[in-house]
């Protein structure tokens, strides 16, 4: 699988929770790759929402949001955010604009969780670089 979101506004996510530290590129690639991951299972689930009430169209209600944010508040770029969400489901569902923003603003505030996690991680191990590692553990503790 193809990572499909650039790693730029991943390392900016990354780069606002690390305050002083510096941040490797390979934290942010890897972090990247999680959160495709992540986002192409919720929509599984919100494909499978959608289905139940009839539609082929997710909507930002299939991914429990009931507000969306503005999009200009996101780092997240919301058109690979589109590709991210089609990865796992069928062709034939789509995807609203609504459910796009939503997807990235639920995306962003688990990037920005991970990373947190990963600045406290290099900062116990008295780093100064966050770097995939400090991502991987972070999975392999609370996945």
């Amino acid at each position: 699988m193809s990572v499909e979101l650039p790693f730029a506004p991943v390392d900016a996510i990354i780069r606002r929770n690390a305050g002083s530290l510096r941040v490797s590129a390979d934290a942010a690639e890897a972090l990247a790759t999680r959160i495709q991951s992540h986002g192409a299972s919720l929509a599984v689930d919100a494909a499978e929402s959608a289905t139940d009430d009839g539609r082929k169209t997710l909507m930002a209600a299939d991914f429990g949001v009931q507000q969306v944010v503005d999009r200009e508040q996101l780092e997240l770029p919301v058109a690979p955010i589109d590709r991210i969400a089609r990865l796992e489901i069928d062709d034939s569902y789509r995807v609203s604009t609504d459910a796009r923003i939503a997807l990235a603003d639920i995306l962003e505030e688990y990037a920005d969780n991970v990373a947190a996690a990963a600045v406290t991680l290099a900062n116990h191990a008295n780093r100064r670089t966050v770097q995939a590692d400090d991502i991987e553990t972070y999975f392999s503790l609370f996945e």
